[in-house]
């Protein structure tokens, strides 16, 4: 099938599964967010005890499991890994960090536009120029250095996980925590849950459905191609929010959200950076971890990592607005993030080059 179609059918198939997930009983607007959903896991885990966002979301191990199964069928799998993984960490951590001071990763982002929800504006805003900032760092050469072949059982490791969240799951042993009130109380029936999450996994792998590589090959060589799938997602959610609902335009009372422009806004500047540095936005690093790359499974330890610290630290933005602390770590984050991609990146790249251009696509 034309890669073109792929991008557009998968944005489809992701747009209406996520409305179906929230009337089966995800927050609304929330059908499928994926810093949300890991920060729900962590929470699960104990790894954070903020009781309204404790529970293992069967969509994400489902992401990665249908990356994982449809690679295999494609002869994609492959174990690789080595390109700093610590760097990677870091990165990951504050990406979700970020995302959850917006409330939602670049995904929920369309989904939460596609509700009526205008605060996605300027955390759509914000995305764009820290994914901006970032290709400054893409012209001049930056690199987290080249992943190497590995050993089989490295690509193994997180659908591994995943496999056992799904066993906790279902098992739910007394250290494992959920919900009894609040977002992560509202969740769509498990299996439902992890079907979709496979069928995302699967199509996302096959179109490599990405918005912060959209957004980053649109702006640096002015190819729509990946930028077409959250068109897509942004189209069929709009209709079937407007057909079914919920759907509320404005900036107020909007479900799981603040209308704290600035911080909406910065919060996604620190998103869309750290994601074009790491190559690709929450969703898609579940998606090549699931492909066998350990680069993505550290990256995803991050921010699984990140989901916690944001609540043990009071870092967390609610419908009440954003904390101290949270306007802090954001500020902090951008920093820190911006730091990492100036010190990789090679003073022999000049600005705008043919061959700077080359690197940041492969990237």
């Amino acid at each position: 099938m034309n890669q073109k179609k792929v991008v557009l059918m998968a944005g489809a198939v992701v747009g209406a599964l996520s409305v179906l997930l929230m009337k089966a009983g995800n927050p609304a607007n929330m059908g499928i967010c994926v810093a949300c959903f890991i920060r729900d896991i962590a929470g699960a885990l104990g790894m954070h005890r903020a009781e309204v966002v404790q529970y293992i979301r069967p969509e994400v191990p489902g992401f990665i499991l249908g990356s994982f199964l449809v690679a295999l069928a494609g002869g994609e799998f492959r174990a690789r890994g080595g390109s700093s993984p610590l760097v990677r960490f870091v990165l990951g951590f504050f990406v979700v960090l970020g995302a959850l001071v917006f409330l939602g990763c670049p995904l929920r982002m369309v989904l939460r536009l596609a509700g009526g929800d205008l605060n996605a504006l300027t955390g759509l805003a914000g995305f764009a120029v820290g994914i901006w900032i970032g290709l400054f760092f893409l012209r001049n050469g930056f690199s987290l250095g080249r992943s190497t072949k590995l050993q089989s059982s490295n690509g193994y490791v997180l659908p591994a996980v995943a496999v056992a969240l799904l066993l906790l799951l279902l098992m739910a042993p007394a250290f494992i925590f959920f919900s009894e009130k609040g977002p992560g109380s509202m969740r769509a029936p498990w299996l439902l849950a992890l079907v979709a999450g496979v069928i995302v996994g699967a199509v996302a792998q096959r179109s490599r459905l990405c918005l912060a590589g959209g957004i980053r090959d649109l702006f640096l060589i002015g190819d729509p191609h990946l930028f077409r799938g959250f068109v897509m997602i942004f189209v069929v959610a709009l209709v079937l929010n407007m057909m079914v609902g919920p759907f509320k335009l404005g900036f107020v009372e909007q479900p799981v959200a603040h209308s704290d422009g600035l911080w909406n806004f910065l919060g996604m500047v620190l998103v869309g950076l750290g994601s074009v540095l790491l190559g690709g936005c929450p969703l898609r690093q579940c998606i090549l971890a699931g492909e066998g790359d350990a680069d993505a499974g550290i990256t995803f330890l991050g921010m699984l990592t990140g989901g916690a610290f944001a609540h043990n630290f009071s870092i967390a933005a609610s419908p009440t607005g954003v904390t101290p602390t949270g306007k802090l770590a954001v500020f902090i984050g951008i920093v820190v993030v911006a730091v990492i991609g100036y010190l990789n990146m090679p003073r022999t790249v000049a600005t705008g080059t043919k061959e700077g251009k080359q690197h940041a696509i492969q990237s």
